[in-house]
């Protein structure tokens, strides 16, 4: 007998819906896959047969063949198992074949026959749902990831058993109800911690608000870690576009918390400085997302950015730029959304303390140990940068005030009020934040009144610029005037963004 069911794998950051075709016929036993299935969904079928047998169910000793359609795709996903087990319950007539047609399945079976969550549930069950299956089958573990998709019906299943008695009308299965969400999120870090540094604040206050890149440079103990660890705190909040974006990635990278659920809080991830190159980009023999993607609608903080190998750092160039990743293999190629802050943190120098005037302590380092130190970061991943800062030594008097420092609920009103402006401007163009602009949207939205482009132009010739760097200085700009409300960018803007392209002085030539 022929049966057909309907499971699902992963292709980048999207679902794949996979047609099991089960063909059981007279013959010398046999159970093959075909379908270019990868080890785990070809070792599928021990665990499925056992957990046939496990669960009472004895099937005649035929032969059985599984085809994965469409057959030119590389399966990868354990969660095959379970709709391999109901097709092949259906060839055998053990439960109705006509009942799986508009029914999506996804579990990793264990021998005993019990069902367990498998990564990649939402953008699965987003194809499901766009392919017409109305109703989806999944594991316990799984259940709150699969609720986030709306127009479908979401069963829980224990065990296999369950699936049998329920297509053959012994046991009613009631669909799944989503859980109420708690819209308020407990905020960890908060900027009303960080006593001083007025000016990175102020820094990072403008990434925030345009989504553009930072370096701090800074002796060691100055607060930057610290300061980039809040900057997740004043980013705008994640519509759920967003969050459902964010959600998918993490799913697929088996990275949810235990119960799933929708991410709700931007991502802010920190690489270890001995990180690979795949690591940071993605890739593998079947991709996965990397750190940028990971990273995506949040921050990427290098931290120690000199110490990360230089291979791994230049990948970040077309990412930076593109704000996606296209890793291609001989099967697929895919494209992964990069479209995140980068932040980075370093020491002036090889012992940190280079221009520390203040800290009672001397650089023994030599100038041509400094460039060297420097140079391990090239100057085209330097020129992506838009905000370059030097954050000094926090004084006693800092340190010792009891004058609580301004709160990350309040910058984040004023970053949220300046992404409304930038998304007005910018939503015909596809874009939501200034750092997206390209050139030519630059010059219709971004006006400079005369006085600004006088200070632009002694900037672009004395700080010797690249056409890129013109633009970044111009979309910081843009930004400080839409913190400040203004429709035109006046010369104060364009001295600020200058004065924070250029902070760091010689720690970075």
């Amino acid at each position: 007998m022929f049966a057909r069911s309907f499971g699902g794998t992963t292709l980048g950051v999207d679902g794949l819906i996979i047609a099991v075709e089960v063909d059981s016929a007279a013959g010398l036993p046999a159970f093959d896959i075909v379908g270019l299935p990868d080890t785990a969904v070809r070792e599928s079928k021990e665990r499925v047969r056992t957990a046939i047998r496990n669960s009472g169910i004895q099937l005649r000793q035929e032969k059985v063949t599984i085809n994965l359609a469409p057959a030119g795709i590389r399966k990868d996903s354990p969660g095959l198992d379970l709709p391999i087990a109901m097709g092949l319950l259906a060839a055998y007539g053990v439960v109705p074949a006509d009942c799986l047609q508009k029914s999506f399945f996804a579990a990793e079976l264990s021998l005993e026959g019990e069902c367990r969550p498998v990564r990649g549930i939402l953008p699965m069950v987003i194809a499901a749902r766009q392919a017409g299956l109305t109703h989806v089958f999944v594991a316990r573990g799984n259940v709150n990831e699969a609720l986030l998709v709306e127009g479908i019906k979401v069963y829980v299943l224990d065990h296999l058993r369950q699936a049998v008695a329920f297509f053959n009308g012994q046991e009613a299965l009631t669909p799944a109800a989503a859980a109420a969400e708690n819209d308020e999120l407990p905020m960890t870090e908060d900027f009303a911690d960080v006593q001083g540094q007025f000016q990175a604040k102020r820094a990072l206050e403008i990434a925030a608000a345009g989504g553009h890149n930072l370096l701090m440079v800074g002796v060691p103990g100055s607060g930057k870690t610290m300061l980039a660890r809040r900057l997740s705190s004043i980013l705008p909040r994640l519509t759920r576009e967003e969050a459902l974006e964010v959600t998918k990635i993490y799913s697929i990278a088996g990275l949810l918390p235990q119960g799933g659920g929708l991410v709700r809080q931007r991502p802010f991830r920190s690489p270890h400085h001995t990180t690979s190159m795949v690591a940071m980009i993605g890739g593998g023999s079947v991709p996965r997302p990397g750190e940028v993607t990971l990273a995506h609608h949040g921050v990427l903080f290098l931290d120690e950015l000199p110490e990360f190998s230089k291979a791994t750092l230049e990948v970040l160039r077309q990412p930076l730029e593109d704000r996606m990743v296209t890793i291609s293999r001989v099967h697929a190629s895919l494209t992964f959304p990069s479209s995140m802050i980068l932040v980075c943190a370093m020491n002036p120098c090889p012992c940190g303390y280079y221009g520390d005037e203040s800290g009672g302590r001397t650089c023994e380092c030599s100038p041509a140990e400094i460039r060297r130190y420097t140079r391990r970061i090239s100057g085209p991943l330097l020129d992506r940068i838009d905000i370059h800062i030097r954050v000094p030594r926090v004084k006693y008097q800092e340190l010792a005030s009891t004058q609580k420092a301004e709160s990350s609920a309040s910058i984040r009103s004023r970053v949220e009020a300046a992404r409304l402006l930038q998304t007005k401007r910018l939503h015909a163009y596809g874009i939501f934040c200034n750092a997206q602009m390209n050139h030519a949207v630059l010059r219709r939205t971004c006006s400079l009144t005369a006085a600004a482009q006088q200070i632009l132009e002694a900037a672009f010739q004395r700080m010797n610029l690249s056409a890129r760097s013109y633009d970044r200085i111009i979309k910081v700009a843009r930004t400080i005037a839409d913190l400040d409300a203004s429709n035109v960018i006046e010369d104060r803007h364009i001295a600020e963004a200058v004065q924070l392209r250029n902070d760091v002085g010689l720690a970075v030539e």
